[in-house]
């Protein structure tokens, strides 16, 4: 029986979270926060003696970078680290490197709201989640499942909207469900799949 076997894991703190920037496909950094978050999931990984055969990543160097650092805890730096811009975060278009507060006094408490929170509506020229579903789901299924349900044992650093996506398909989650479902910075969430791609168990690693 093969142990089909997925991780997914949002980036350490990056600077932009830091300065409560809308970040989206900027391409910044992690904090030393944000390196300490990675170690500490790979240590959490390797405590519950799992490994991986493959790893996804985006395009961006806070999730590829958190990536590293969480394998090289577990001493796994050597699998096959696949990147594509599927996995990137949600584009939020002009709001990038604005500050959310100063966006919240510019088009107000509300608007912003809806941008951040809503399913299907765009802020100016980025996308809505619906949209980033759109673009991560179509390589989830091409890509990362098939690994998965071949027994390779899988690990997907991204972002909180991309990962939100496959956590949305995992797990059931209606539009409305997705949108209230936060995803902390460093923390693995450890799934088993039947056969059929269902989930058989989840594990939630927060500290």
């Amino acid at each position: 029986m093969s142990d089909r076997l997925l991780v997914l894991v949002r980036h350490g703190q990056s600077e932009w979270n830091l300065k409560n920037l809308f970040t989206g496909w900027k391409d910044v950094d992690l904090t030393e926060k944000g390196v300490e978050e990675a170690r500490a999931a790979g240590k959490k990984l390797k405590a519950q003696g799992l490994s991986f055969d493959v790893a996804f990543t985006s395009v961006l160097k806070r999730a590829q970078r958190t990536l590293d650092l969480l394998l090289v805890e577990m001493g796994q730096s050597g699998i096959p680290i696949h990147r594509d811009q599927a996995l990137n975060e949600r584009d939020y278009g002009d709001l990038v490197g604005m500050n959310k507060d100063d966006a919240r006094k510019k088009w107000g408490d509300e608007q912003v709201l809806i941008w951040r929170r809503s399913y299907d509506v765009q802020p100016p020229g980025g996308e809505s989640l619906k949209d980033t579903v759109a673009r991560t789901l179509p390589y989830f299924i091409q890509e990362i499942l098939p690994a998965v349900l071949a027994g390779k044992r899988t690990i997907v650093s991204a972002h909180g909207n991309s990962l939100r996506a496959l956590v949305m398909v995992l797990e059931k989650l209606s539009p409305e469900g997705i949108l209230k479902r936060e995803l902390a910075t460093g923390v693995p969430i450890v799934y088993r799949l039947n056969a059929d791609s269902t989930v058989a168990s989840k594990l939630d690693l927060a500290a």
